[in-house]
């Protein structure tokens, strides 16, 4: 089921709550690509439904849904009282081994509050019409597979730093075992990719994340599954069940993969684990620059061109000429609609005459590519 396609159903629906819950969360379930809880944990110990009981202060009770360590998550009709739901959700949260985030529900609205011990709560609320938004995505995404992505705090500047420091230890790592250090550069170019690939839904099913968990810390098996998946994405095909997009490019014209150790294993599952829809991509040009020069070795994870700068030079190189460009078309226009004649002196000014020394078009074009090319790990000179 798509975003829209639960938008589209659940618009509609004027079901009570105890009719429309659980077919709710199926639903959902089924767009975040997560296993109901049927189907995630049969016996219902850790993920179940009406997750029976005792409320703090005493008296029994039901957790509408429950998936231990993710969430607890209460139910109330379209309109309802969710503040009503909150209160009856802390009642219950030691019963539920107090997990770090609490949901709330009117079909119309999602409310997720977040119940990290030792830090202040932070609340997202979104609403049924907003759900595909990115942001919303990406919280509902960190709900069904990544709690500790909402811990407040937790900025994309963080969650940047901390995928930094994993990747430059890797390579410091390879490095120090005498690779070349171009393939290493090439090597974890891939890797990174695929974290950004799987986070964005172009790898299937978490695929990578997944390889990751499977093989337990095995360096062996984990670079023959890695191979089998790099030589899939080179064309395209099936990866096991899943089937596998094609990534065209050089990134992975061929299945090499680096020998790997435990404690290399250690740091990949470690970045695997962070939030990679928090990751912002400017870092690693900064980082595989480093890796390739042995000088910059200590600087390492240390530094990158940060959003905000790459911005500030794309507006000041391209998109501040363009606006001048726009207003000087746009009053053009106006005075073709107005009089017949492009200019006209004394009805609004004379339009201004283009300066020599502002750039071409194409100039501030490459200029921008330039920039991007130094700052992005996935682009080739």
């Amino acid at each position: 089921m798509t975003v829209a396609e639960f938008i589209a159903k659940w618009r509609k629906a004027e079901l009570k709550e105890r009719s429309a819950a659980q077919e709710h969360f199926i639903d959902l379930c089924n767009v975040f690509e997560h296993p109901t809880p049927a189907a995630g944990d049969p016996t219902g110990a850790t993920f179940c439904f009406e997750r029976g009981i005792s409320k703090h202060g005493g008296g029994d009770g039901f957790a509408d849904v429950w998936k231990k360590d993710f969430f607890g998550w209460e139910y109330k009709g379209r309109h309802k009282d969710l503040n009503a739901a909150y209160n009856q959700l802390l009642l219950y949260r030691d019963a539920l081994a107090n997990p770090p985030l609490l949901v709330l529900c009117d079909l119309d609205r999602i409310i997720v509050r977040t119940n990290f011990t030792g830090t202040v709560s932070a609340t997202f609320e979104i609403p049924l019409e907003r759900l595909g938004d990115t942001r919303n995505i990406e919280t509902m995404r960190a709900v069904f597979h990544n709690p500790e992505a909402l811990r407040p705090g937790r900025t994309s500047t963080a969650v940047t730093q901390d995928a930094a420091r994993h990747f430059a230890e890797i390579a410091a790592a390879l490095r120090g075992r005498g690779l070349d250090p171009a393939a290493v550069a090439h090597f974890l170019d891939r890797l990174v990719f695929c974290l950004f690939a799987e986070d964005t839904g172009l790898l299937p099913d978490m695929v990578f994340t997944q390889i990751v968990a499977q093989v337990k810390g095995d360096p062996a098996r984990f670079c023959k599954l890695l191979g089998q998946l790099f030589d899939t994405m080179a064309a395209g095909g099936d990866f096991g069940p899943m089937p596998i997009r094609h990534f065209n490019g050089n990134l992975f014209d061929d299945r090499t993969v680096l020998a790997l150790t435990s404690g290399d294993m250690a740091r990949i599952a470690a970045a695997a684990g962070l939030d990679w829809s928090a990751v912002d991509p400017s870092i690693f040009g900064t980082l595989f620059e480093r890796g390739l020069d042995p000088a910059k070795r200590a600087q390492l994870g240390a530094h990158f061109t940060g959003r905000e700068d790459i911005e500030l030079v794309v507006d000041a190189v391209v998109m501040a000429p363009l606006r001048r460009e726009w207003a000087e078309t746009k009053a053009t226009v106006e005075c073709l609609l107005a009089t017949g004649k492009k200019s006209v002196v004394g009805l609004k000014g004379r339009l201004p005459e283009a300066s020599a020394e502002q750039p071409l078009f194409f100039d501030r074009i490459n200029m921008i590519y330039r920039i991007i090319n130094t700052t992005s790990p996935f682009c080739s000179s």
